[in-house]
């Protein structure tokens, strides 16, 4: 069982990519998105930009994702706590800091950081369309 999360506001090419790799480590990928009011407190009043309902249909639709489920508190610690995965997946920009680290090296798993593809970005791309 591989596990990764975000807030998947805006499904583009490099999240997709991200999930491909996380599938591959393994037999299932359960997709952890931040609820509507975590990516508010995060990404601030004008996020998300797709209500979690909506993320969670678009990433059901990929191949690649099993399933899907909604934390609604800053980190996914608990959750990753309940569900224990094989593989722990986050983007290398939050090397700094897995959360859930901790527990998911406890139990046996591994934790991967993936190199994220360089030029996706999805408040780079909000910062596009507004300047337009």
């Amino acid at each position: 069982m591989v596990f990764t999360n975000g807030c998947y506001d805006l499904l583009h090419p490099g999240h997709i990519r991200l999930l491909e790799q996380c599938r591959s480590m393994g037999d299932k990928l359960i997709l952890a998105l931040n609820s509507d009011a975590s990516v508010r407190r995060m990404k601030g009043p004008s996020r998300p930009l797709l209500d979690q309902k909506e993320r969670a249909e678009i990433a059901l639709a990929l191949e690649a994702v099993d399933a899907v489920t909604f934390f609604d508190e800053d980190t996914p610690r608990e959750l990753i706590a309940e569900v224990l995965p094989d593989v722990l997946v986050k983007g290398a920009d939050w090397s700094h800091f897995v959360a859930g680290r901790e527990e998911v090296e406890a139990a046996g798993g591994k934790v991967v950081m993936v190199a994220l593809e360089p030029g996706y970005s999805t408040t780079n791309i909000v910062g596009q369309i507004l300047n337009l």
